[in-house]
């Protein structure tokens, strides 16, 4: 344990979406992740928009890892400003998968709840601050670029 707040995502710049169209043979979990894609862009667009999945949260209210542990799985969106330099508002959608905490109570939940897109907001201005926002734009940018040389479909957003 490491620090108090561990959280881990996969980021999906939006502006890097080129197609909306969903194969015919995705999986139930490829279709539904790539249905959320879509809400996301239709709801905040796709300029300075990313996409966070498989990702959690996990808060440690004590120094002991079996007690007082709070396990949240999200995903959703964060905007940021113009340049790509700080995260402005996230909209995400939060749940608690587990805990160890036999005191927690329904209104302390929802403030975790709540704490989960604060938490992200600081994370992923780190994430940008350590230059994986960058990567991240550069690994789309060559999938795109092989994609369009090769006239092929490597689909919904790679």
């Amino acid at each position: 344990m490491d620090r108090p707040v561990a959280i881990s995502f996969e980021c999906l710049p939006l502006r890097s979406v080129g197609r909306l169209d969903i194969p015919l043979d995705a999986s139930p979990k490829f279709r539904e992740l790539c249905e959320r894609i879509k809400q996301a862009i239709g709801r905040h667009g796709s300029h300075n928009t990313y996409f966070l999945h498989d990702a959690e949260c996990i808060f440690h209210l004590t120094n002991q890892p079996e007690l007082g542990l709070l396990e949240f799985r999200f995903q959703g969106t964060v905007l940021t400003d113009p340049q790509d330099r700080e995260t402005i508002a996230t909209d995400l959608d939060v749940t608690l998968i587990r805990e160890t905490c036999d005191w927690l109570t329904q209104p302390v939940v929802a403030w975790f709840t709540e704490t989960v897109s604060k938490a992200v907001m600081v994370e992923f201005n780190r994430y940008i601050a350590a230059g994986d926002l960058e990567q991240t734009k550069k690994r789309i940018a060559a999938l795109q670029a092989r994609a369009d040389q090769e006239g092929g479909y490597l689909g919904m957003y790679l």
